[in-house]
């Protein structure tokens, strides 16, 4: 094992030079060996030596020519298979020439055995040295190979394995496959095994990792298979679907981990160009908290829909540097104006002045505090941002003639059980107000829950507490969520702000709700982990918190019972009761006295009595009414 290493670790030069003396000492043997096989092993190969001589001297600088010395040897493909045809039948046929034409001795018929065995021999080295630079280099460069299967033995399946076998870390030993056609057939010398195989191949090689190469699935499809998948103790990385392998081309850079999309098993509904372009193409489009994650994914889609101007309205420097810096290119090329402003929502100056310079078509208003808990800390702001801050982009928004004003709103708005959905639902509360004062702008409220790989998003939270040997912490065993893509959100989000004649609710189809209890087990088991049992057997622990202030166990996306469907098949639409403008103004009112009081009590109180179904349990913990508190006693 100490010569392999030695050669394994040689320099490419090395290797080459010792290719070539292997060459010459196996090609003068084989010559022998065809004279022996063709007249017996008593003739003396002393009259042939001549002959012998000149197929060495004449193989070499043909080979070398020809580039049988420059291919990389773990890299042999099909056309290294024809230099090595081509190079030993031209030695051969010249070798015949020369004999011939020098009259020299050696049989005519071994020179086909000559032919037969170069060909042998020299395929053979390369393949014998291929073999030992990927078999047992791995062992000498210092980096565990690991043994992994891929389920799916489709073009998928083949391009990745040979995009793992140019990797030193990974050696595939098997495939997985449905296809009953495939069963014990062998793709580049790796067997193609069925589901029922699996347990025993995870015994056999000590598999830790599972690659999900079969990117047609359908979501519903992938989430049966990552369930059945997380009954063993398996990581397991994937390909992301054809949509996203730009070319079709498999890499091993398109490999990722598992993605909480990919248990949710929701296909996506194509959208409607129509609806997407109605309120954008060759207009001009205003987003407020645009650097957020709904705002960001917004300003993206917008832009492809070609408006004329394309307005970037946000309070952080920092997130509204990064989705300029992502959309200025974009913008350029497409000739789209593109204008970044810094400002928060409550400035009605600065507002009236934009609107009315860039002469704004349509508003997607998603500026807004969303965390419960962070906003029943802060409850001031909260209501000044969500509620105040809405009312005002709204009412300009009207004044200054914008055609069209969509805002972004939550399911929490819901009969709501904390001050940050009470906010929401004042929001909606103030677009259905305007409606009727300015009819003349179409106010649309769209809402929905929770959004994957949003700021905040549980997802990433579980990964970082799985890599850090956890526990992960879930909140409640029977806390459920409605779950959605950002990019399906926001396409939604513009299709329905183009449906309506002003002032409806509309409410996107969020699917079934998930237990966060089953989504943290399933992250847990599909990175390769199990989770700790009542015994302490297992590997992660999963610890239950209790719910934060404000939350509740599960949410609701509609307050009563009428709902509408509409040209879309995940977009529904609902009328619910609210306030008239002076009623609605005389609420502002009373929450602006008891926040500039600091009477958090009373704020609750208004609340109550304005906004349906809000269920706040009285138990205040912001900040600085705490701080109050503990200062009157």
């Amino acid at each position: 094992m100490k010569l392999l290493e030695v050669f394994a670790l040689l320099s490419r030069a090395n290797k080459r030079i010792i290719m070539i003396l292997i060459d010459v000492l196996g090609l003068t043997l084989l010559t022998v060996l065809a004279i022996w096989l063709r007249l017996g092993e008593s003739v003396d190969v002393y009259p042939y030596i001549p002959a012998i001589f000149l197929f060495t001297l004449l193989a070499l600088p043909i080979f070398i020519v020809l580039g049988l010395y420059r291919s990389i040897v773990r890299h042999i493909s099909h056309r290294f298979v024809l230099t090595v045809f081509g190079s030993v039948s031209l030695v051969c046929l010249v070798w015949a020439a020369g004999i011939f034409m020098l009259d020299l001795v050696y049989p005519r018929s071994a020179i086909v055995i000559t032919w037969l065995l170069g060909l042998f021999f020299i395929a053979s080295t390369r393949f014998a040295a291929r073999w030992l630079l990927l078999e047992h280099a791995k062992r000498f460069n210092g980096k565990p190979c690991h043994p992994v299967i891929i389920f799916g033995a489709g073009s998928s399946g083949q391009q990745l394995l040979s995009a793992l076998k140019k990797i030193d870390d990974y050696n595939v030993v098997a495939f997985i496959d449905d296809d009953p056609n495939l069963f014990k057939h062998e793709i580049s010398s790796v067997k193609v095994f069925r589901r029922q195989d699996l347990a025993g191949l995870i015994q056999s090689y000590h598999i830790e990792t599972l690659f999900l190469a079969i990117p047609s699935l359908s979501a519903n499809q992938r989430r049966e298979v990552l369930e059945w998948l997380s009954m063993f103790e398996l990581a397991v990385l994937t390909l992301p679907g054809l949509d996203e392998i730009v070319g079709g081309k498999v890499s091993f850079s398109d490999v990722r981990q598992v993605r909480i999309e990919d248990l949710l098993g929701r296909d996506p509904v194509p959208p409607n160009p129509a609806l997407l372009a109605r309120c954008i193409q060759n207009k001009s489009v205003m987003i407020s908290g645009a650097g957020g994650s709904i705002g960001s994914e917004l300003c993206r889609q917008v832009l492809k829909q070609s408006p004329r101007i394309l307005l970037l309205y946000e309070l952080s420097e920092l997130a509204l540097y990064q989705i300029e810096r992502e959309l200025r290119p974009l913008a350029q090329a497409k000739g789209i104006e593109l204008v970044a402003l810094l400002g928060s929502v409550l400035d009605e100056a600065k507002l009236h002045r934009l609107m009315t310079c860039y002469q704004i078509n349509t508003v997607y208003h998603a500026a807004a505090y969303k965390h419960v808990p962070i906003v029943e800390h802060n409850i001031q702001e909260g209501l000044y941002n969500n509620t105040f801050g809405t009312h005002l982009l709204a009412k300009v928004a009207a004044q200054c003639g914008v055609e069209n004003v969509v805002l972004i709103s939550t399911d929490k708005a819901v009969r709501p059980t904390n001050v940050m959905g009470a906010s929401k639902r004042l929001a909606e509360m103030a677009l259905q107000a305007l409606q009727v004062e300015f009819p003349a702008t179409r106010f649309i409220m769209v809402r929905f829950g929770n959004v994957l790989g949003s700021s905040g998003s549980v997802i990433p939270l579980f990964r970082q507490q799985i890599a850090q040997g956890g526990p992960v912490t879930v909140t409640h065993k029977d806390m459920t969520r409605y779950f959605m893509t950002i990019p399906e959100a926001a396409s939604l989000v513009i299709q329905a702000g183009s449906m309506g004649q002003g002032g409806e609710v509309f409410v996107l189809d969020m699917g079934k709700p998930v237990k966060i209890d089953y989504l943290a087990r399933q992250v847990i088991k599909l990175s390769g982990f199990d989770v700790i049992n009542a015994q302490g057997e297992g590997d992660i622990a999963i610890e239950y918190t209790g719910l934060r202030p404000g939350e509740k166990l599960y949410e609701e996306l509609l307050i009563g019972d009428q709902v509408l469907t509409t040209e879309h098949p995940r977009i529904m639409k609902a009328h619910e009761a609210f306030l008239s403008y002076d009623a609605y103004q005389a609420v502002l009112v009373a929450l602006e006295q008891a926040l500039q009081a600091f009477d958090y009590a009373a704020v609750l109180e208004v609340l109550q009595q304005s906004v349906n179904g809000f269920g706040h349990d009285g138990h205040l913990v912001d900040y600085l009414q705490r701080k109050r508190a503990c200062e009157n006693m």
